[in-house]
């Protein structure tokens, strides 16, 4: 079977199609002995050899779905040039090439999906998919109605406004609050930058929540299996 060459890469588990696309814009990847950087590349699966980093790529036998709750203090990567600790020490089965779905700050801790299924990976991080995110923030002080109401409408950062997001208060103990922060776009440190500007300072934030998958009971630093269920919720209808 013949497909493009980032999406043999990404079924092959390397990672999501976009990031397959930036390793071989690098110039990391040869097909035949021969390194290619040309994204419409066409390989067969069976008659082409595929390399990347100068390792034979192929596409898996079976495919592994888990969900992880990381704790803070763990880069999601498979390797870190500064040396801290990744997700992957967590993972107890070292045979299977998995890699992270999406990201989570070195200091957030919470719900995030491992898999070798790179076709999975590109439907759970796709923009035009948006599957929800739900967070559960600790903040310093009380976060009062208008507050929640400027989060709820976006706030702006540098003139730009931040999208829009459901945003419930859970409680205050008279020096934390509580918040449920649920947004279904991605940008880089959304939830840090939304409570920022609204100068509320963050203790703890935790994702509980990706579409219908949630955390659960999972202990920190542990990862089980999705079920069959979780798994369709992504792939169904598409």
């Amino acid at each position: 079977m013949s497909m493009r060459l980032n999406k043999f890469l990404s079924s092959c588990g390397i990672a999501s199609r976009r990031k397959c696309e930036e390793i071989i814009l690098a110039g990391r990847v040869s097909v035949n002995g021969k390194v290619v950087s040309n994204l419409s590349t066409v390989v067969n699966e069976k008659s082409d050899k595929v390399e990347v980093d100068g390792n034979a790529v192929k596409l898996p036998s079976q495919f592994f779905y888990l969900k992880m709750n990381k704790p803070k203090g763990y880069a999601c990567t498979a390797s870190d040039e500064r040396g801290r600790k990744t997700i992957f020490d967590l993972v107890e089965n070292k045979d299977v090439r998995l890699f992270n779905v999406g990201r989570l700050d070195y200091d957030t801790e919470g719900l995030i999906l491992l898999t070798n299924d790179g076709e999975f990976a590109n439907i759970v991080t796709h923009p035009k998919y948006h599957f929800e995110k739900e967070y559960i923030v600790t903040a310093e002080g009380e976060v009062k109605e208008g507050d929640l109401a400027v989060l709820r409408k976006g706030v702006v950062i540098d003139g730009e406004r931040m999208p829009t997001a459901r945003v419930k208060l859970l409680g205050y103990d008279g020096k934390w609050s509580k918040v449920s922060v649920v947004i279904d776009e991605g940008q880089n440190h959304q939830v840090r930058r939304m409570f920022e500007a609204i100068g509320k300072d963050i203790k703890l934030l935790k994702r509980v929540r990706i579409g219908e998958v949630h955390l659960g009971g999972l202990y920190r630093g542990r990862t089980k299996p999705m079920t069959e269920k979780e798994i369709a919720f992504f792939k169904k209808g598409i």
